[in-house]
């Protein structure tokens, strides 16, 4: 056999493996959609769910996931963004950062349940926040960080030492340089990697069953009391999410249509997952062009 005919075998052997691994992300997303697109309609986007009879929605649920997201949003994604300019611009190459290097590794591979018992253990337990959106939040940062913190430092990592070089010439100091230009310029690489990671924390279901808990009560967004349990904005209430509804409903089995929610709220978690990947291609190309002028 020549050459040409290994490189096409192998080529071919690679878009074989390719097309399977296609088939099986369609086949598995189009076995949840056409049983789930069924079962959604507006009364089960917003109606609260039921715990013994048929008809619920997911109303709670569905705030509560966007919700907890905000909040781990705003918690994780300052820390990450510290980190990541201490690690690419400032870090030596020394015992402290090879071992904050090591800690970001390790907690990137730590299993979601192992976060939850975690968060179970410190904010639920030792603070004696019980399980609410708060602590929620918090052990989903524990489980965000180490995604972001390196996609933002590679991202930081990516730019041009020119324009670091650029920045100190005209008089900025380190500081400035990074703040003015290095963040700019690595912009859309972190907003598509914090998007992307959104996607990632917003069907997460695990950490979550310990931490924000397994209730949802029923909300009214007339309440601004942020002490009362019916206040969606209470981060000290218990927060149910998609996730883990889909866990309970078929857990405890005593809903009579318990499949049909579960299919319904699967393509919900299945849609808001495949359009955070689409805002992640489309807001990262509109900020690159933005940043770039192109």
């Amino acid at each position: 056999m020549n050459s040409k005919l290994k490189d096409r075998f192998a080529t071919s052997i690679l878009y074989v493996i390719a097309g399977i691994i296609c088939a099986l992300l369609l086949g598995i997303i189009g076995y949840v959609l056409v049983l789930g697109v069924p079962q959604i309609s507006w009364d089960f986007l917003t109606a609260p769910s039921e715990s013994f009879s048929a008809g619920g929605g997911i109303g709670p649920q569905l705030f509560n996931s966007f919700y907890l997201l905000f909040l781990t949003l705003c918690i994780s994604v300052p820390i990450s963004l510290g980190a990541a300019i201490y690690l690419s611009e400032y870090a030596k190459d020394n015992w402290i950062t090879k071992s904050v290097r090591l800690m970001v590794e390790v907690l990137s591979s730590l299993p979601s349940i192992v976060v939850g018992l975690f968060g179970f253990l410190i904010f639920v337990i030792y603070f004696g926040w019980s399980f609410s959106i708060l602590s929620g939040a918090l052990a989903l940062t524990l489980f965000n960080l180490p995604i972001l913190v390196r996609v933002m430092e590679e991202s930081l990592k990516s730019v041009a030492s020119t324009q670091r070089e650029a920045g100190l010439a005209l008089g900025l100091t380190r500081w400035e340089t990074v703040i003015y230009v290095l963040v700019p310029t690595a912009l859309p690489g972190i907003i598509t990697g914090i998007i992307l990671s959104a996607g990632r924390v917003f069907g997460e279901a695990a950490a979550l069953i310990y931490t924000a808990g397994q209730n949802a009560p029923a909300l009214n967004f007339a309440n601004f009391n942020i002490f009362s349990q019916e206040s969606p904005w209470n981060i000290m209430r218990p927060a149910e999410t998609l996730a883990v509804h889909i866990w309970k409903v078929n857990s405890e089995g005593v809903v009579p249509d318990a499949t049909a929610i579960s299919n319904g709220t699967a393509a919900i978690l299945i849609i808001a997952i495949l359009l955070f990947n689409v805002l992640a291609r489309v807001i990262g190309k509109y900020v690159y062009r933005l940043m770039t002028s192109s």
